[in-house]
């Protein structure tokens, strides 16, 4: 399979909006089949899946920038010569959606992969320390030749660099605001915090943002070319915080999520919406997760089969850890339940289906997978999530490929266990639907069939 996507035609935007794709439509042509794509994704989703559980068990608090802390044995200088700091912290693996960006006065384009689970927002950028930057498609933005590229003065502004991380340090040797973020899966990205414009084609808007001027990402395991950084999109905070909603002052993000096999370009805004608010959720702030996006998820239905509420899925924040809930995240694909709570959920789901043939043995994760027929479209019991209380205007309903996903010839079951106390929605479910996240309401509303 192949697509050249330096051929994309990026439609002009206006100001705070960008287009996103599917990150498949960069990576399709590695592989013979969607199926061999979607496995590959799939494994990536567990890999993050994986560290959230990570991020859960420990129950520590985790700063703006969504990671989690890990122990010190030495004490570290802020104001360390010259060195990158010590890596203390492994954050979320890369998101699952690409934006398109022009940054600087060259007005490079760049594809970055965006994550609601990450704050920083970075490029690879010239000048690298030697062959330390991996190969890209685009070319890579050069901060020299930049009128508008400013590096941050982290003496002068002490708030911009966000040392209590750990993440970041400021030297006295040049007043650079350095930086070390790792990946879960192993890459890493050094480099320091500076300043440059984004442009809009549209109205010609400019905005400065600061950003991780990557001068090193060949250390670890190496990134995809298709990409120039990744630009972290979690929850708006109001002090501090790189991700794009915090930086742009924005309690508005919204998106919609083209599917895997979409070659269209769709949308991400910031501080106004192009969707319908008519079904929405709470968004619930977490002191100890402030970048997630929790939701105030209520009851769930199998077409009009309640399914009971465990206590591994009550909500209570009177409870000190404030455990249990339900995240929102577009970085995963397949939405989890906790394990007790899914079993109930498969064999009621199960029971539901009529006249397809079940599979006998798992394919993979997936436990519930049924036979395609040539030539005859199966029909899946609906998925009801209501957020809040039970009303219409509450409710999520999710119905044929949001509901199971389609792969080696099997309609499988698009839910998967895991041995946590929190449910995740993921990308699969709300692929196609716009979403509006407005922190400044407290709210995330859905938009079915937006895109």
């Amino acid at each position: 399979m192949s697509f050249d996507t330096t051929n994309l035609l990026d439609p002009p935007r206006p100001s705070y909006t960008f287009s996103i794709y599917n990150r498949a439509l960069f990576e399709k042509s590695k592989f013979k089949d969607y199926d061999s794509l979607l496995e590959s994704k799939l494994a990536r989703s567990e890999a993050r899946a994986n560290h959230f559980a990570t991020i859960l068990e420990n129950g520590n608090t985790i700063g703006a920038n969504g990671t989690l802390a890990r122990p010190h044995g030495t004490h570290e200088s802020k104001r360390d010569k010259g060195k990158f700091p010590k890596t203390t912290r492994v954050h979320l693996v890369e998101g699952e959606y690409v934006a398109t960006f022009t940054i600087g006065s060259e007005e490079t384009k760049s594809f970055l992969l965006i994550d609601t689970g990450s704050d920083l927002v970075w490029w690879q950028c010239k000048p690298c320390r030697p062959n330390k930057c991996y190969s890209q498609k685009n070319p890579i933005y050069d901060s020299t030749k930049s009128r508008t590229y400013r590096q941050l003065d982290c003496i002068v502004e002490t708030s911009s660099c966000q040392v209590a991380s750990k993440v970041y340090q400021c030297t006295e040797f040049g007043n650079q605001c350095l930086y070390d973020y790792k990946y879960v899966e192993g890459s890493i990205t050094k480099g320091w915090i500076a300043e440059d414009v984004i442009t809009f084609y549209l109205d010609l808007g400019r905005v400065r943002i600061l950003f991780g001027c990557g001068i090193d990402q060949t250390s670890g395991t190496q990134f995809n070319g298709e990409y120039s950084g990744i630009a972290g999109i979690g929850r708006r905070v109001l002090k501090g915080g790189y991700s794009l909603p915090s930086q742009l002052e924005a309690d508005i993000m919204a998106m919609c999520l083209p599917g895997t096999y979409s070659t269209k370009a769709s949308t991400i805004s910031f501080h106004t919406t192009p969707f319908k608010k008519t079904t929405s959720a709470g968004l619930l702030p977490n002191f100890r997760f402030p970048n997630f996006y929790f939701v105030n998820l209520y009851k769930i239905f199998i077409n009009d089969k309640e399914i009971p509420f465990f206590p591994s899925l009550s909500r209570n924040f009177g409870n000190y850890d404030m455990t249990g809930g339900c995240i929102v995240d577009t970085g995963t694909i397949m939405s989890r339940f906790p394990r007790d709570f899914h079993t109930v959920f498969r064999d009621t789901f199960r029971k539901e289906v009529r006249g397809i043939p079940m599979m006998e043995v798992p394919l993979g994760a997936f436990d519930t997978c049924y036979i395609e027929e040539p030539g005859v479209v199966p029909t899946f019991p609906v998925v009801k999530m209501y957020f809040g209380h039970q009303s219409p205007d509450n409710l999520l309903l999710l119905q044929q490929l949001r509901v199971v996903v389609h792969i080696r010839g099997l309609f499988c079951l698009a839910f998967l266990p895991w041995d946590q106390n929190v449910a995740i929605i993921g990308n699969h479910q709300l692929q196609g639907v716009g979403l509006t996240f407005d922190t400044g309401t407290d709210t995330l509303s859905f938009d079915l069939d937006a895109c």
